[in-house]
């Protein structure tokens, strides 16, 4: 039981994450999957794998310098709100082991797409906050607190 609640709670806090970045939380995954922090369930292993880890170290370095490029940065925002999620469900369900698939599928789905999205549109929010003002001068502020929150709590979710 103690297993799984910690999965559970791994699982929805790394999806999370994806709201703020997409592929930096992938990349923690995989690492952590990789160096054995992490459990993944049987189908998910994949993620730990040598191509799976440099395609999410490369997608992570591309995203984090996509999002200092005015314009571009409220454009990758916009189709991010269903990439976040996606990601989130993906991580969720990988983390989410000794439970049901039904159960597993449907807490991905609720708990980590939705964790996903919801903090997905908080940063949306605080963007626009910042951005609107400053007619998009201080987007990297916004962009450099972004990276820096989602490599601290992934990071904090594998301790």
């Amino acid at each position: 039981m103690e297993n799984i609640l910690i999965s559970l709670i791994m699982g929805v806090a790394l999806s999370a994450v994806c709201g703020f970045r997409v592929f930096i939380p992938m990349l923690v995954l995989s690492l952590g999957a990789r160096c054995e922090y992490l459990t993944l369930g049987e189908n998910w292993m994949w993620l730990a794998s040598d191509p799976a880890l440099i395609v999410f170290s490369t997608a992570t370095v591309l995203e984090i310098c996509a999002y200092y490029i005015p314009v571009l940065d409220h454009f990758l925002d916009v189709l991010a709100a269903p990439a976040a999620a996606t990601a989130g469900t993906i991580v969720a369900a990988a983390l989410f082991v000794d439970i049901s698939p039904l159960m597993k599928w449907t807490l991905a789905i609720i708990a980590g797409g939705g964790a996903a999205s919801v903090a997905h549109v908080g940063k949306a929010l605080l963007r626009a906050a910042v951005s609107v003002p400053s007619l998009g001068t201080g987007n990297w502020a916004v962009s450099t607190g972004e990276v820096l929150a989602a490599a601290g709590v992934g990071l904090l979710t594998l301790l």
